[in-house]
């Protein structure tokens, strides 16, 4: 079974673009949010934040896009997904995304003139 679920903070604004699918144009969002590890060991006081490519489709893409900002927490459910690319130099990598068939916004968007603290991102 390849179910994977986070709650974490969006490192950025998602990356909203329509694309050409199987069943004509349909929207697709990016983004990143930052997950913080669980303390193995309550003692150290420095945490470890994995950052996790996330990406949704049609209308999930549409809200994303339209109500979702960098610094939001949200929670993700779906699946982990391992694609192949060739980079720039023609090196075959890897890369793991969660493709989101639930996003769950867990906050309120900030007011006018208020920033949320983040991360660093990678």
């Amino acid at each position: 079974m390849n179910s994977c679920n986070f709650v974490g903070r969006m490192v950025a604004d998602p990356v909203v673009n329509r694309v050409q699918g199987f069943n004509g144009e349909t929207t697709v969002a990016k983004f990143r949010i930052a997950v913080d590890r669980a303390r193995q060991n309550p003692s150290v006081e420095t945490k470890q934040t994995d950052f996790i490519d996330i990406i949704t489709w049609g209308g999930l893409a549409e809200n994303i896009g339209k109500f979702m900002t960098k610094g939001r927490l949200v929670s993700v459910s779906g699946a982990l997904h391992i694609r192949g690319y060739d980079d720039s130099n023609g090196i075959r990598r890897k890369a793991a995304e969660i493709k989101a068939n639930q996003v769950r916004f867990l906050d309120r968007a900030p007011q006018e003139g208020e920033t949320l603290d983040m991360p660093d991102t990678m």
